[in-house]
């Protein structure tokens, strides 16, 4: 079981909504820096282990910070994302830009950076070359194929845009050689919200065998091997949360196996979790403003699908309590839904929850990662606040609301005034 609790008592919410309105999404520092711990701990036999936090998991420069503190890089996939490393203060190789459909400009402040660049096709290094000039360090991401099952959320691999085949991996790191390219590493990202022990350790084999096989047919001897992420957490309060330090355990067990007897045993462990970093440190406090019966009952949130996406856009279960009546009879069955113009904009269908009233505080759990992250403006909608819940119970601002003045603020060629 998963235990499903809010760090906050009801007084204490409301007086933080006194200064701050909801909706907002608050996150728990503690909880991150935890979790970055055990992560950590899972790889301590891998010396210069490091998770590159995915960076579109929670883009918050505050949020980046601390797990700089603790230790982790960050991988990146836009300009954007590098500008917020570079503004956390990452620096050279603690900064992966996992490439995919690249443009130059982003190539460019990757190699400004000394970031390592992770291309996700063979094309690609020409472009590279060309727009941006080699790096010293390089990957490829690796795209096992059917090797893999993939999920609901990342897809079978061979049906994905990303990575290369086994064929092309062999050319893409001779090629890469040729070159000038002078150190390597190797990089797959196969799994999202993964909650089998053993996809994890099929993907440590398969990218064992990989660097095994470059070694022997290039002469590439890679110094880094990056597993990806994909860590799933207990969304639901009936699952058990991963077992890191057994599957850590695991891949070490396989690196004693297939690296160390073939020469490899100074290739360093990395990771680019980022959901199981700050997911469960995350949740959305909104104000419950209508009830509607018709052929259902429904609960209207202050927030909508442009403030957390996953329940519309995966069918994703996220739970939901009511500030003060974590305790109350789940008696009462209703639809949770937003103002949104589309009729999938639902945080929960047919949901059993506590008789909720007007002006109660609805909060939403495991929002941290892939919350704000995906919000957008469709029906005019504002992204909410970020707060962080810090280590000594304060709360820091760490993301205004955003405004209609910020909203406006684009749009050109309009003589007239919109507010």
């Amino acid at each position: 079981m998963s235990e499903k609790t809010f760090p906050l008592s009801k007084e204490r919410l409301e007086e933080i909504i006194k200064t701050y309105p909801t909706p907002f999404h608050i996150y728990s520092e503690k909880k991150i820096r935890e979790s970055v711990r055990a992560l950590k701990k899972a790889f301590s036999w891998s010396p210069g282990y490091r998770n590159q936090f995915a960076v579109k998991a929670l883009p918050n420069p505050r949020i980046l910070q601390i797990v700089h503190e603790e230790g982790s890089g960050t991988d990146n996939s836009s300009l954007a994302e590098l500008l917020l490393s570079e503004a956390a203060d990452f620096r050279g190789e603690e900064i992966l830009l996992t490439s995919n459909d690249t443009p130059a400009d982003e190539f460019q402040k990757a190699i400004e950076l000394g970031a390592i660049i992770n291309l996700d096709d063979i094309s690609h290094l020409d472009y590279l070359a060309e727009n941006a000039g080699l790096p010293e360090v390089l990957c490829f991401r690796y795209n096992p194929g059917d090797l893999v099952d993939g999920n609901d959320i990342i897809g079978k691999p061979r049906e994905a845009k990303y990575g290369l085949t086994r064929d092309q991996m062999f050319e893409a790191y001779k090629r890469a050689k040729d070159m000038g390219v002078k150190r390597f590493g190797l990089h797959t990202m196969v799994a999202s919200n993964e909650r089998r022990p053993e996809a994890f350790l099929l993907t440590a084999t398969i990218m064992f065998d990989m660097a095994v096989a470059l070694k022997e047919r290039v002469g590439i001897q890679v110094e880094f091997i990056n597993i990806g992420g994909g860590l799933g957490i207990p969304y639901r309060p009936e699952e058990e949360p991963l077992d890191v330090v057994a599957i850590g355990e695991g891949i070490r067990g396989l690196f004693q196996e297939k690296m160390v007897p073939a020469g490899l045993g100074s290739a360093r462990m990395m990771t680019e979790s980022g959901r199981a970093i700050t997911g469960p440190a995350g949740w959305l406090v909104s104000t419950a403003i209508h009830e509607k019966k018709t052929y259902k009952d429904y609960i209207g949130l202050d927030s909508c699908m442009a403030n957390l996406m996953r329940p519309a856009m995966y069918g994703a279960y996220h739970h939901i309590t009511v500030a003060g009546k974590e305790h109350a009879p789940i008696d009462h069955v209703y639809d949770v839904t937003g103002s949104l113009c589309e009729n999938n904009d639902k945080f929960a269908i047919d949901r059993r929850l506590p008789k909720i009233a007007i002006g109660d505080r609805v909060i939403i759990h495991d929002t941290g990662a892939h919350g704000s992250a995906m919000g957008f403006n469709y029906n005019g909608k504002l992204w909410c606040a970020e707060l962080l819940l810090r280590e000594d119970g304060s709360v820091e601002l760490i993301r205004r609301a955003q405004t209609l003045d910020d909203y406006f603020a684009t749009l050109r060629g309009f003589a007239g005034s919109i507010i």
